[in-house]
Parts: C-alpha cells; sequence; structure tokens
C-alpha cells in the first residue's frame, strides 16, 4: 500500500521529522489496511478512521480508538480497536500500551522513522512506521512465528 505520490523506490522516500509524536498524532485520521496472510495465501483490507483524543486523566496522552469495515474472504464485518499513546521516555517519544495498560511499544519519530518489535507469545511482531508529511504516515507489522505470518500495512491521512 502506499500514497500516490509515495516514491515507489523507499531508498528515495524523505522522512517528515516529529519533534513531539502526540502533538502530530492528536486528531482525526482516515485508515487503510490490508492484511496479508502468507501462509494462507489470503488478503484482507480494513478501512475507517482512527482519533487520538487527549486523556482526561493528567496522563497527557492520547487515547487512539479506530473503527470501521473490515473484509476478509469476502465477508464485511466492524471492527474496532483503542490503545493507550502516553508520553514516553525522552522529549516527544510514546509509550504504546493495549487499553487494558498492557505495553505494546514505544513509538518515537523525532527522524521520521522507527522500528519496534512486540513479542507476542511465540511470534513476533515487528513493525515500520514513516511520516511523510505533517497529514501523511505509515505503519507495517510484520508478524512472523508458529501461530501467524502475515503483513499489515496501514496508511493514515489527517481528515
Amino acid at each position: 500500500m502506499s500514497f500516490p505520490d509515495e516514491p515507489a523506490d523507499a531508498a528515495a522516500v524523505t522522512h517528515h521529522r516529529v519533534p513531539d509524536v502526540l502533538a502530530y498524532l492528536a486528531g482525526e485520521w482516515a485508515v487503510d489496511r490490508t492484511a496479508q496472510d502468507l501462509a494462507g495465501n489470503a488478503e484482507g483490507r480494513f478501512t475507517g478512521t482512527t482519533t487520538f483524543a487527549w486523556l482526561d486523566d493528567g496522563t497527557g496522552g492520547l487515547l487512539h480508538h479506530e473503527s470501521g469495515t473490515f473484509v476478509w474472504r469476502g465477508a464485511a464485518r466492524p471492527a474496532e480497536r483503542t490503545l493507550r499513546f502516553l508520553p514516553g521516555e525522552g522529549a516527544g517519544v510514546a509509550r504504546v500500551t493495549f487499553a487494558d495498560g498492557r505495553p505494546f511499544h514505544d513509538l518515537d519519530l523525532r527522524t521520521g522513522r522507527h522500528t519496534a518489535d512486540h513479542p507476542c507469545a511465540l511470534d513476533l511482531y515487528r513493525g515500520e512506521f514513516e511520516v511523510y508529511d505533517e497529514g501523511r504516515w505509515r505503519m507495517r507489522w510484520r508478524v512472523a512465528g508458529p501461530a501467524k505470518d502475515l503483513i499489515l500495512t496501514t496508511a493514515y491521512t489527517r481528515r
């Protein structure tokens, strides 16, 4: 998945530096995600909206709520998830947790790029994040292990 004006050559991509990831993410984003099951040779698509709203609990963090429609093997169904993006170690960095507080990954976009790992049982999620400008960024998770063999690619466009 790519943005219309994203260079085909990844080496040619200029990344947009983000001095404060929480301030950058705050607001509403259109979401377009592909899910490729490499083991099962299947592909799905999620389209919807993600809202990053400031938490009123004094943490200075954001509540990430994503909702939309996921189409898998021809069946469309509503889908949603909630995460928390909290101030992390260092200025402008975030610590991402699941809604129940379990740790997910850190996010540092000060260079416009970031790679994060998340072990889940025997599987490993490796996330690559790239910011293209004030209103476009991409997240790609490669999930590998005995239970999963997936690539999840998400394009975010500011609304």
